[in-house]
This record gives structure tokens, sequence and C-alpha cells, in this order.
């Protein structure tokens, strides 16, 4: 299905259920905001979205431990957790999508490779669901494919998938 149109249908089922997601970005630099935004009707369910893109601001705006950074760094399964429990409380939202990672040409290593992002989303009951991707191509390519996984993972969240 087309993005564009997965995104109304994303952002009519949040509307019928009376429910509002929001999102912190990191790697993607708003741009899961940016697809959202680019729909008429958004702001009926989209609340805003944080562009984490330092650690500093993670730890800052979103709560993120200072001791997850250290030990976990910031493209981590943990760290994301974090992000997406501090995005959903600062915004008082029923949904929240995090992601970090690293987009590359540069910051890849031998156990965090360039393309390495992980997403996750967090639902109103609290649960969470965070998944570990190894994208490839350039830069773009790899901000694109993060952007894709999370608009399908908000989907299937939906049943929409």
């Amino acid at each position: 299905m087309e993005q564009k149109q997965l995104l109304i249908q994303i952002i009519d089922k949040l509307r019928e259920q009376k429910q509002t997601i929001t999102f912190a970005e990191s790697c993607t630099g708003g741009r899961i905001a940016v697809a959202f935004t680019s729909i008429s009707g958004a702001s009926d369910i989209f609340k805003g979205s944080v562009v984490s893109y330092s650690n500093d601001i993670k730890h800052e705006w979103l709560g993120v431990g200072q001791e997850i950074l250290d030990s976990y760094g910031a493209v981590s399964a943990e760290c994301v957790e974090e992000m997406l429990n501090g995005i959903v409380k600062m915004a008082n939202s029923d949904y929240g999508i995090a992601v970090s990672g690293i987009a590359g040409p540069n910051g890849g290593t031998e156990l965090k490779p360039v393309g390495t992002v992980f997403i996750g989303i967090i639902e109103p009951s609290g649960v969470t669901d965070i998944h570990h991707c190894l994208f490839k191509g350039g830069r773009e390519a790899i901000q694109n494919q993060s952007v894709d996984f999370a608009i399908n993972l908000i989907a299937e969240k939906l049943n929409l998938k």
C-alpha cells in the first residue's frame, strides 16, 4: 500500500478511537512527523515530535537515564524504551514512536554498523515493542526505510495490516 494511503488510514483510525500519537526521532530527524503532517487532518491525532538528536536532549527532554546512555549507547533498545516513555509522558499521548540509529556514512562500529536502527512503539496500555533493524544503503535510504518501518509498525498495532 502506498505510504500516503496508509497514513490516511492510521489518522482515520486514531481519530475514530479518539487517540493521539507523538514521536521521539533521532536519526530520522523529524521525517516521521513530516510524513504525518503532509496529510490533512493529522492535527486531530498528532500532538508533536521531538527531534532528540543529541544525547543531552535525549537525557534532558525525554528523561533517558545517563546510565543507559553510558552503558548501552543512544542506539539501543534500552535508550528507545526510555525515549518512548519520555515522549508519551511529555505529550500526554496515547501512542508513541521512538527511533534511534546510525544513518551513516560515519558513526558505525563492528557491533553497531551503519544502518543499525532501533524503532519502538508504546501503546496506550504501556506495552512497548522495540525492533532492532539493519537497513542497507546510503544515509537517505536508511532514513527513509526507518520512516517506512515506523509507519508500518503503527499500522500493525492498529490492525490495519
